[in-house]
């Protein structure tokens, strides 16, 4: 029986300081739909733009101390044990705005987020949850630094750590994650932090809202706060911070994860390989071809009479190629006005059929999910013969360049075999900010 995918029962707010900024700041949690997973939202900026939570906008500048997501000021800041519990809770959409760059620092652990969580009530979806799955080991080696995950049923992680300081030494620990264990052994977890170090990190404006309230501080002798919630406490919040880093995959992994010294960056960069290696997101909606009316209306904003594709036959991802299909029927609406003595397809049509093949392949790929992708450019379009009531028009689109926000494609239509328009199309990828492809 297929686990189904599960978001938050109701609109939640956690308020409190933010651990580097300082300043008051208030996250809200919100339910959001099936396959949808995270995104946060600034809603302090005027725009309140969406910041994907991506191992692609990771801004690893920032991320030694923390992770950080966006680019320009469309950042957030510190969102690591946000998403711990999140993905240790088994939350699989969820919305989350913050009225500043980062979220509040709580009591340094992801109880605080864990606890308003479960407030708000774990609710299943009507989609059966999609797991990253492996078949044979993955592995990352640095300068001291190890990661690699295995295969496995589950998910467990196993953490080695080597700090020359008495009170911490080489200590390891395993465990088996489920929300249970993660609930009581994991959320608790404070992040911790050596007392020779917290001069530097002021002088530099950082951990203006730290205090040994939200940290444990580890001084020449021991730790400095009183009470320890577990005796390997700093091992079990390493832990906590790789189901953080790790929720970037955009799905629940099944593997047995083994860490040795490892810290954000190296967690995100070995992240980035997972998913070179295994080629895609999995737990992205994936879209098999042929692709159906219904399907390509879950990456496509248009409805009729503007959807002008009714089919995705090929998504070649490794080769850059989408080809689609455009059914001209009698009964279109724009043969009404448009030379109605002598129906042809107006050019221009053509042209947003392709775009729309395009724009329905790139959108398909995982990077690409909840994007929309807007016709920027036309260039060298021809058109070589009429379009008429009855064809069968064969789109093909190959990318000839591709960014993460902006792809030039060759576009050629066929009826018959037989070339009716070219062009090449410029897409412009942004997030779904109210503007769709022309």
């Amino acid at each position: 029986m297929s686990v189904l995918q599960q978001t938050i029962g109701r609109e939640i707010s956690y308020t409190g300081v933010g651990l580097h900024t300082g300043n008051a700041t208030t996250i809200t949690f919100k339910p959001a739909p099936p396959d949808h997973g995270y995104v946060f939202i600034r809603t302090d900026l005027p725009s309140q733009p969406r910041v994907e939570v991506d191992p692609d906008n990771v801004m690893v500048e920032e991320s030694i101390l923390q992770t950080a997501l966006g680019r320009g000021e469309e950042q957030i800041h510190t969102v690591e044990h946000v998403l711990s519990a999140v993905r240790g809770l088994g939350i699989d959409n969820l919305i989350m705005e913050v009225n500043s760059n980062e979220p509040p620092v709580g009591d340094g652990s992801a109880k605080p987020f864990v606890d308003v969580l479960l407030e708000a009530g774990l609710v299943s979806q009507d989609r059966p949850r999609n797991y990253i799955t492996i078949s044979e080991p993955i592995w990352l080696f640095e300068e001291g630094l190890e990661l690699a995950v295995v295969p496995s049923n589950t998910l467990e992680i196993t953490f080695k750590i080597n700090y020359d300081h008495p009170a911490i030494g080489i200590r390891s620990a395993s465990f088996l994650i489920t929300p249970e264990t993660f609930v009581k052994e994991i959320a608790p977890a404070r992040t911790f932090c050596f007392l020779r170090d917290v001069e530097k990190m002021r002088e530099s404006g950082k951990i203006k809202g730290g205090s040994l309230d939200c940290a444990l501080v580890i001084g020449d002798e021991g730790v400095l706060n009183e009470d320890l919630r577990f005796e390997d406490e700093i091992i079990r919040h390493k832990i906590l911070d790789v189901i953080g880093d790790f929720a970037l995959l955009g799905a629940p992994l099944k593997a047995h994860i083994v860490a040795v010294r490892s810290g954000h960056a190296f967690n995100v960069e070995f992240v980035r390989k997972i998913e070179r290696t295994l080629g895609i997101k999995r737990g992205r909606p994936v879209f098999n071809v042929p692709m159906s009316l219904e399907s390509i209306k879950k990456v496509l904003p248009h409805r009729y009479p503007f959807l002008l594709v009714d089919r995705i036959t090929r998504i070649d991802e490794e080769n850059g190629v989408f080809e689609g299909i455009k059914c001209v029927s009698g009964n279109e609406p724009f043969f009404e006005g448009h030379f109605p003595d002598q129906a042809i397809m107006p050019g221009v049509l053509i042209l947003e059929s392709m775009a729309q093949v395009g724009g329905a392949g790139i959108l398909s790929l995982p990077p690409n999910h909840g994007k929309y992708a807007y016709l920027a450019g036309v260039d060298g379009a021809k058109f070589r013969k009429p379009v008429v009531p009855g064809d069968r028009m064969m789109i093909e689109c190959k990318i000839r360049k591709f960014r993460k926000t902006t792809g030039v494609a060759d576009c050629v239509a066929r009826v018959d075999d037989q070339i009716v328009a070219e062009a090449v199309l410029t897409f412009a990828i942004i997030k779904q900010q109210g503007m769709a492809m022309s």
